[in-house]
């Protein structure tokens, strides 16, 4: 990651280099575990502790596929949906993750003993996968945290009425909150050039 890192401080990194750059095979992300989800039963909400839930582990690079964008992420924020995915309330977030490894063979990545959580990020595109075309390498960028899979005509007009749509970090895996997130390309926002990145990833 350090590689990565100076690349992206450095003014005079181009695509072609970023392009280049060797991804990592694991990184460090924030998590809760499979394994722990009735770790607070019998808690009232405000017992529940997220320092006891959340991980810092080393989780490998998932597999990039179409229409999705692998980025480095400079900073990320902690959401409400964040705190619900720590205290595992009102349901644990792998019921969605479960969920959503049905639906195809790429989405069965998601289903997985961890979740690496975050809905926020400001960072750096590392690569592109198969029909991406309006993102490179190298381009700042904001994600935003609606992930939909855009097949019904049901969600053409207004993305949120697509039946395949969710929140990124919450019923998706490979969130924010990690050296490294997995996003829809039409996540996608260029970062403000004016902001920092803690401030365009709030």
């Amino acid at each position: 990651m350090k590689e990565i890192l100076d690349a992206i401080q450095s003014p005079d990194t181009t695509s072609a280099d970023f392009a280049a750059l060797p991804l990592p095979e694991s990184y460090r992300a924030v998590t809760v575990h499979k394994d722990e989800t009735e770790m607070f039963s019998g808690l009232t909400t405000r017992e529940k502790d997220p320092r006891k839930s959340l991980h810092l582990d080393d989780v490998p690079l998932p597999e990039l596929g179409p229409g999705e964008a692998l980025v480095a992420v400079m900073a990320s924020s902690v959401n409400y949906n964040s705190v619900w995915t720590s205290i595992f309330e009102p349901v644990s977030t792998f019921s969605f993750l479960e969920r959503y490894g049905r639906l195809s063979p790429l989405a069965k990545r998601h289903d997985l003993p961890y979740h690496i959580i975050g809905s926020d990020l400001a960072g750096v595109v590392l690569r592109t996968g198969p029909g991406v075309n309006s993102w490179k390498p190298g381009d700042e960028v904001v994600a935003h945290c609606l992930s939909v899979e855009l097949e019904s005509p049901d969600g053409h007009d207004d993305t949120m009425m697509d039946p395949e749509q969710r929140i990124w970090g919450f019923e998706t895996n490979f969130g924010g909150l990690a050296e490294v997130a997995l996003v829809k390309s039409n996540q996608l926002m260029p970062k403000p050039g004016h902001l920092s990145w803690e401030e365009a990833a709030a």
